[in-house]
């Protein structure tokens, strides 16, 4: 099911403010649904969108990448 965040759900859910969100969403950085004149965030792409920024760590030092 698709669950619809609030602004200030998705700001929490990020750990970031309401302005970010709002930035993000000027700047197209983030996926959001409009519904009327609201803003609404589906959490699956919320989800997908923090593995998508997600940096992965290095290999342990030392070992062989061939």
């Amino acid at each position: 099911m698709n669950t619809l965040l609030t602004i200030e759900q998705t700001a929490e859910y990020l750990g970031v403010s309401k302005l970010t969100i709002y930035d993000w969403v000027s700047q197209r950085r983030i996926e959001y649904v409009k519904v009327g004149r609201l803003l609404r965030f589906k959490r699956e792409q919320l989800d997908r969108w923090i593995d998508k920024h997600t940096i992965k760590a290095r290999g342990a030092h030392g070992t062989n990448k061939a």
